[in-house]
């Protein structure tokens, strides 16, 4: 399957494939190169895998330069994004030289955004290896590092010429990591109408064990009601911010309990399902059908509807206090209020801001 999509004119595709096959060399072949190429990968993935990948890119006839890359939080910063810069300086890359990331949205988002700032952009191609960046981050353009402690405080926009999305990488996925991903999933189902939330709904099996005809069908649905979002406002100034949906509190959440423990305690997919719920509950000034028809689908994938508090004994103020703070600190605020996406019927979402500070505290302490 091949998605194509045009934004200000420029092509743009998305290759779901069964196996690793001659798509990603015959992309290579059929653009405008200097046959060089740096391949950054992150070392979680299974090495047959990258070496597969690298067999394809050595039979393209390119100079290949391959980086292992720790795809952690810790390493989304300028650090790691000038690194990648220094080797391409030092290997003569040239505007025509191609950068390819394969992992997920962490070295995605660096390695996109080092593409984009090399000889004010090179060719950027993405392989997704999770499935947070399989069914979201892969497309959209966005790039970013973390910069004083803020989720992606620094970035731009910057689109691969070509995603590649394979059945065998799927199949590899851890399965936390796998189920890390269906909250992203369950976004694109609310905010447009279409036939993911009914997949999910009847196909939990077919999902759970794999099955690539329905996982390719589900990717699909996803990634086109993204493109659909995106692809005439790019830079998010009004339709694409219905894509953030959940987003305003799962930020916050993110960064709070990983304050507390020190670590990555919620994978974003986890995370972006509580905010969701808190998004919706927020909308609604409460309970209601549409809240506890998430829940009960968050709950069917075994994914968290509370904030476990259990883990924060005695420290649930702090907590609480702490993804307040962070709130305020979103990157989508344009005044003195954070913006949110508010849902009140099923495929009804607007933007609005979050003015009610009480409100804010009770959806808060409602889900820890």
């Amino acid at each position: 399957m091949e998605i194509k999509y045009k934004i200000q004119e420029e092509n743009y595709s998305l290759f779901l494939r069964d196996k690793i096959d001659k798509s990603l060399e015959n992309k290579i072949n059929s653009i405008n190169s200097d046959k060089k190429i740096l391949f950054v990968y992150d070392k979680k993935i299974e090495k047959k895998l990258i070496n597969q990948i690298l067999k394809i890119l050595k039979n393209s006839g390119c100079f290949i330069v391959a980086l292992e890359f720790q795809g952690s939080k810790k390493n989304k910063n300028e650090k790691t994004m000038l690194n990648l810069i220094d080797i391409m300086l030092d290997n003569k890359f040239t505007k025509k030289s191609i950068v390819i990331s394969f992992g997920g949205g962490v070295l995605g988002d660096v390695a996109a955004l080092a593409a984009s700032l090399y000889y004010r952009g090179t060719i950027y191609f993405n392989i997704p290896s999770t499935m947070t960046s399989i069914i979201d981050s892969c497309v959209g353009g966005k790039t970013g590092i973390n910069f004083r402690n803020i989720i992606n405080s620094i970035g731009n926009y910057y689109h691969p010429n070509a995603v590649f999305i394979y059945n065998e990488v799927i199949k590899s996925i851890p399965n936390r990591e796998f189920i890390a991903g269906i909250p992203e999933i369950i976004k694109c189902g609310l905010i447009k109408k279409n036939r993911i939330l009914k997949i999910l709904q009847n196909k939990k099996k077919e999902i759970l064990t794999r099955n690539f005809k329905v996982i390719s069908n589900l990717c699909a649905e996803t990634l086109k009601t993204k493109i659909f979002f995106f692809k005439n406002d790019v830079n998010k100034k009004n339709k694409r911010l219905i894509l953030n949906f959940g987003h305003t509190f799962a930020h916050s959440i993110e960064m709070a309990t990983e304050r507390l423990t020190k670590k990555e305690y919620y994978r974003h997919g986890e995370a972006v399902g509580l905010g969701i719920l808190c998004e919706i509950y927020f909308s609604n000034m409460g309970e209601n059908k549409l809240l506890k028809n998430v829940e009960g689908l968050l709950k069917l994938y075994g994914l968290p509807i509370k904030i476990d508090k259990g883990n924060f004994h005695n420290k649930k103020h702090i907590l609480l206090n702490n993804i307040y703070k962070f709130i305020f600190l979103d990157k989508k605020k344009i005044s003195r209020y954070p913006r949110y996406i508010s849902m009140k019927k099923l495929n009804k979402p607007t933007v609005k801001e979050l003015q009610n500070n009480h409100l804010i505290l009770e959806t808060i302490n409602n889900f820890i």
